[in-house]
Protein backbone atom coordinates (compact mmCIF):
# COMPACT_ATOMS: atom_id res chain seq x y z
CA UNK A 1 0.00 0.00 0.00
CA UNK A 2 1.50 3.28 -1.10
CA UNK A 3 1.13 6.50 0.70
CA UNK A 4 1.90 9.58 -0.06
CA UNK A 5 5.03 11.97 1.72
CA UNK A 6 3.14 11.79 5.69
CA UNK A 7 4.32 15.62 6.91
CA UNK A 8 3.47 17.03 10.74
CA UNK A 9 -0.43 18.35 11.21
CA UNK A 10 0.98 21.05 13.48
CA UNK A 11 3.36 21.97 10.31
CA UNK A 12 0.46 22.10 7.67
CA UNK A 13 -0.69 25.70 6.89
CA UNK A 14 -3.81 26.66 8.63
CA UNK A 15 -5.94 26.49 5.97
CA UNK A 16 -5.46 23.19 5.28
CA UNK A 17 -6.60 21.97 8.89
CA UNK A 18 -10.33 21.12 9.62
CA UNK A 19 -11.85 23.98 10.55
CA UNK A 20 -15.60 22.57 11.30
CA UNK A 21 -16.93 22.46 14.81
CA UNK A 22 -19.53 19.99 13.53
CA UNK A 23 -17.20 17.30 13.44
CA UNK A 24 -15.39 18.32 16.36
CA UNK A 25 -18.71 18.03 18.40
CA UNK A 26 -19.93 14.89 16.92
CA UNK A 27 -17.08 13.14 18.01
CA UNK A 28 -16.74 14.35 21.37
CA UNK A 29 -21.32 13.41 21.37
CA UNK A 30 -20.27 10.04 20.39
CA UNK A 31 -17.59 9.63 23.63
CA UNK A 32 -20.07 11.04 25.63
CA UNK A 33 -22.52 8.50 24.25
CA UNK A 34 -20.00 5.71 24.59
CA UNK A 35 -19.48 5.79 28.24
CA UNK A 36 -22.90 6.56 28.99
CA UNK A 37 -23.52 2.93 27.75
CA UNK A 38 -20.24 1.61 29.92
CA UNK A 39 -21.50 2.75 33.09
CA UNK A 40 -25.56 2.02 32.05
CA UNK A 41 -24.41 -1.71 32.07
CA UNK A 42 -21.95 -2.31 35.43
CA UNK A 43 -20.14 -4.59 33.00
CA UNK A 44 -16.89 -3.06 34.20
CA UNK A 45 -17.58 -4.54 37.19
CA UNK A 46 -16.60 -7.66 36.03
CA UNK A 47 -13.26 -6.81 35.18
CA UNK A 48 -11.08 -9.22 37.28
CA UNK A 49 -10.14 -12.96 37.27
CA UNK A 50 -12.44 -13.27 40.51
CA UNK A 51 -15.49 -11.75 39.42
CA UNK A 52 -15.35 -13.43 36.53
CA UNK A 53 -15.05 -16.38 38.66
CA UNK A 54 -18.07 -15.44 41.12
CA UNK A 55 -20.32 -14.89 38.42
CA UNK A 56 -19.18 -17.41 35.88
CA UNK A 57 -22.70 -18.89 35.19
CA UNK A 58 -24.27 -15.65 35.49
CA UNK A 59 -22.56 -14.51 32.42
CA UNK A 60 -23.00 -17.64 30.60
CA UNK A 61 -27.18 -17.30 31.52
CA UNK A 62 -26.92 -13.91 30.33
CA UNK A 63 -25.10 -14.38 26.83
CA UNK A 64 -27.26 -17.49 26.12
CA UNK A 65 -30.54 -15.34 26.51
CA UNK A 66 -29.57 -12.64 25.12
CA UNK A 67 -26.20 -12.95 22.58
CA UNK A 68 -26.79 -10.08 20.68
CA UNK A 69 -27.27 -7.45 23.65
CA UNK A 70 -24.48 -9.46 24.95
CA UNK A 71 -21.80 -8.95 22.02
CA UNK A 72 -22.86 -5.30 21.91
CA UNK A 73 -22.47 -4.72 25.50
CA UNK A 74 -19.22 -5.96 25.31
CA UNK A 75 -17.94 -4.18 21.92
CA UNK A 76 -19.28 -0.61 23.53
CA UNK A 77 -17.48 -1.08 26.95
CA UNK A 78 -14.41 -2.21 24.82
CA UNK A 79 -14.48 0.84 22.76
CA UNK A 80 -14.31 2.92 25.66
CA UNK A 81 -11.85 1.24 27.17
CA UNK A 82 -9.46 1.86 24.25
CA UNK A 83 -10.50 5.26 23.72
CA UNK A 84 -9.94 6.73 26.97
CA UNK A 85 -6.77 4.20 27.49
CA UNK A 86 -8.75 2.67 30.80
CA UNK A 87 -6.49 0.02 32.22
CA UNK A 88 -8.53 -3.65 32.11
CA UNK A 89 -8.53 -4.23 28.12
CA UNK A 90 -6.39 -7.33 28.76
CA UNK A 91 -9.14 -8.53 31.18
CA UNK A 92 -12.29 -7.52 28.60
CA UNK A 93 -10.18 -10.01 26.03
CA UNK A 94 -10.06 -12.55 28.21
CA UNK A 95 -13.71 -11.75 29.40
CA UNK A 96 -14.69 -12.02 25.73
CA UNK A 97 -13.09 -15.21 25.35
CA UNK A 98 -14.70 -16.61 28.28
CA UNK A 99 -18.10 -15.47 27.81
CA UNK A 100 -17.83 -15.71 23.28
CA UNK A 101 -15.46 -18.64 22.78
CA UNK A 102 -11.99 -17.83 20.84
CA UNK A 103 -13.05 -17.46 17.79
CA UNK A 104 -16.01 -14.84 17.88
CA UNK A 105 -14.11 -12.89 20.87
CA UNK A 106 -11.23 -12.60 18.50
CA UNK A 107 -13.62 -10.81 15.96
CA UNK A 108 -15.42 -9.00 18.41
CA UNK A 109 -12.36 -7.79 19.95
CA UNK A 110 -10.86 -6.75 16.55
CA UNK A 111 -13.61 -4.85 15.59
CA UNK A 112 -13.98 -2.90 18.92
CA UNK A 113 -10.33 -2.56 19.33
CA UNK A 114 -10.19 -0.46 16.15
CA UNK A 115 -13.33 1.61 16.47
CA UNK A 116 -11.83 2.81 19.58
CA UNK A 117 -8.42 3.24 18.17
CA UNK A 118 -9.75 5.21 15.00
CA UNK A 119 -11.67 6.96 17.69
CA UNK A 120 -8.20 8.12 19.35
CA UNK A 121 -7.36 9.24 16.24
CA UNK A 122 -9.82 11.30 14.95
CA UNK A 123 -10.04 12.87 18.30
CA UNK A 124 -6.38 14.12 17.87
CA UNK A 125 -6.45 14.64 14.28
CA UNK A 126 -9.51 17.32 14.81
CA UNK A 127 -10.54 17.77 18.62
CA UNK A 128 -8.25 17.96 21.14
CA UNK A 129 -5.24 17.84 18.93
CA UNK A 130 -2.61 20.29 21.25
CA UNK A 131 -3.35 18.59 24.27
CA UNK A 132 -3.30 14.82 23.00
CA UNK A 133 0.25 16.12 21.21
CA UNK A 134 1.97 16.55 24.40
CA UNK A 135 0.83 12.86 25.39
CA UNK A 136 2.61 11.48 22.57
CA UNK A 137 5.76 13.73 23.06
CA UNK A 138 9.11 12.49 21.60
CA UNK A 139 7.31 9.44 20.14
CA UNK A 140 6.34 11.93 17.24
CA UNK A 141 10.10 11.97 16.18
CA UNK A 142 11.01 8.44 17.17
CA UNK A 143 8.43 7.22 14.58
CA UNK A 144 8.46 9.99 12.04
CA UNK A 145 11.10 7.72 9.64
CA UNK A 146 9.12 5.01 10.18
CA UNK A 147 5.84 5.95 8.91
CA UNK A 148 7.48 7.46 5.93
CA UNK A 149 8.80 4.69 4.35
CA UNK A 150 5.68 2.89 4.22
CA UNK A 151 3.01 3.99 6.83
CA UNK A 152 1.01 1.00 6.37
CA UNK A 153 3.85 -1.72 7.28
CA UNK A 154 5.11 0.34 9.56
CA UNK A 155 1.66 0.34 11.10
CA UNK A 156 1.24 -3.13 10.96
CA UNK A 157 4.34 -3.75 12.75
CA UNK A 158 3.33 -1.36 15.69
CA UNK A 159 0.31 -3.72 16.29
CA UNK A 160 1.82 -6.59 15.83
CA UNK A 161 5.08 -5.36 18.24
CA UNK A 162 4.42 -3.41 21.19
CA UNK A 163 7.68 -0.90 20.74
CA UNK A 164 5.54 1.60 22.01
CA UNK A 165 2.16 1.62 23.77
CA UNK A 166 -0.99 1.62 22.33
CA UNK A 167 -2.12 5.01 23.39
CA UNK A 168 0.49 6.07 21.93
CA UNK A 169 0.28 4.11 18.34
CA UNK A 170 -3.43 5.09 18.25
CA UNK A 171 -2.06 9.34 18.78
CA UNK A 172 1.57 9.51 16.66
CA UNK A 173 -0.44 8.62 13.12
CA UNK A 174 -2.72 11.22 13.54
CA UNK A 175 -0.05 14.23 13.77
CA UNK A 176 2.25 12.55 11.62
CA UNK A 177 -0.60 12.72 8.34
CA UNK A 178 -0.99 8.80 8.33
CA UNK A 179 -4.13 8.24 6.03
CA UNK A 180 -7.23 7.16 7.92
CA UNK A 181 -7.71 4.04 5.76
CA UNK A 182 -4.47 2.87 6.05
CA UNK A 183 -4.20 3.34 9.89
CA UNK A 184 -7.39 1.42 10.10
CA UNK A 185 -6.21 -0.80 8.29
CA UNK A 186 -2.75 -1.67 10.10
CA UNK A 187 -4.75 -1.53 12.81
CA UNK A 188 -6.91 -4.41 12.30
CA UNK A 189 -4.65 -6.83 10.80
CA UNK A 190 -1.98 -6.06 13.74
CA UNK A 191 -4.10 -6.62 16.37
CA UNK A 192 -5.72 -9.50 15.21
CA UNK A 193 -2.79 -12.15 16.86
CA UNK A 194 -2.80 -10.67 20.43
CA UNK A 195 -6.90 -10.47 20.58
CA UNK A 196 -6.62 -14.24 19.40
CA UNK A 197 -3.97 -15.29 22.14
CA UNK A 198 -6.29 -13.27 25.16
CA UNK A 199 -9.68 -14.86 23.61
CA UNK A 200 -7.84 -18.40 23.74
CA UNK A 201 -6.69 -17.89 27.28
CA UNK A 202 -10.20 -16.64 27.97
CA UNK A 203 -12.16 -19.50 26.37
CA UNK A 204 -10.30 -21.90 28.39
CA UNK A 205 -10.98 -20.38 31.87
CA UNK A 206 -14.19 -22.76 32.69
CA UNK A 207 -11.33 -25.69 33.12
CA UNK A 208 -8.99 -23.24 35.01
CA UNK A 209 -11.85 -22.54 37.48
CA UNK A 210 -13.07 -26.01 37.84
CA UNK A 211 -9.62 -27.16 38.72
CA UNK A 212 -9.83 -24.16 41.52
CA UNK A 213 -6.18 -22.76 39.13
CA UNK A 214 -5.62 -19.31 38.62
CA UNK A 215 -4.19 -17.23 35.14
CA UNK A 216 -1.63 -14.77 34.62
CA UNK A 217 -2.21 -13.31 30.90
CA UNK A 218 1.13 -11.03 31.20
CA UNK A 219 2.55 -15.02 31.19
CA UNK A 220 0.87 -16.09 28.36
CA UNK A 221 1.67 -13.28 26.48
CA UNK A 222 5.36 -13.40 26.83
CA UNK A 223 5.30 -17.11 26.50
CA UNK A 224 8.49 -18.52 23.81
CA UNK A 225 5.80 -19.27 21.11
CA UNK A 226 3.84 -16.50 21.12
CA UNK A 227 6.40 -13.76 21.02
CA UNK A 228 7.83 -16.17 18.33
CA UNK A 229 4.52 -15.94 15.81
CA UNK A 230 4.46 -12.10 16.92
CA UNK A 231 7.94 -11.63 15.54
CA UNK A 232 7.54 -13.51 12.65
CA UNK A 233 4.15 -12.07 11.68
CA UNK A 234 6.18 -8.52 12.14
CA UNK A 235 9.13 -10.00 10.18
CA UNK A 236 6.62 -10.11 7.40
CA UNK A 237 5.49 -6.76 7.72
CA UNK A 238 8.53 -5.36 7.31
CA UNK A 239 9.18 -6.97 3.91
CA UNK A 240 7.80 -4.24 1.85
CA UNK A 241 9.91 -1.47 3.50
CA UNK A 242 13.40 -3.54 3.09
CA UNK A 243 12.33 -3.98 -0.15
CA UNK A 244 11.70 -0.27 -0.63
CA UNK A 245 15.23 0.57 0.82
CA UNK A 246 17.32 -2.15 -1.18
CA UNK A 247 15.76 -0.28 -4.70
CA UNK A 248 16.11 2.75 -3.02
CA UNK A 249 19.60 2.31 -2.72
CA UNK A 250 20.01 0.86 -6.30
CA UNK A 251 18.94 3.81 -8.01
CA UNK A 252 21.50 5.86 -5.90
Amino acid sequence: MNDAPLTDVAAQEPDSQPKSWGKRIAVLALFVALIAVVLSTGVQDFLSLESLRENRQTLLDFVADNYVVAVLTFMAVYVVAVTFSIPGAVWLSISGGFVFSAGPATAYIVVAATIGATLVFLLARYVLGDMLRNKAGGAIERMRSGFQQDAFSYMLVLRLVPLFPFFIVNLVPAFLSVPLRTYATGTALGIIPGAFVFALVGSGLGAVFDAGGDVDPGAVLFRPEVIGSLLGLAALALIPVVYKRLRTSEHD
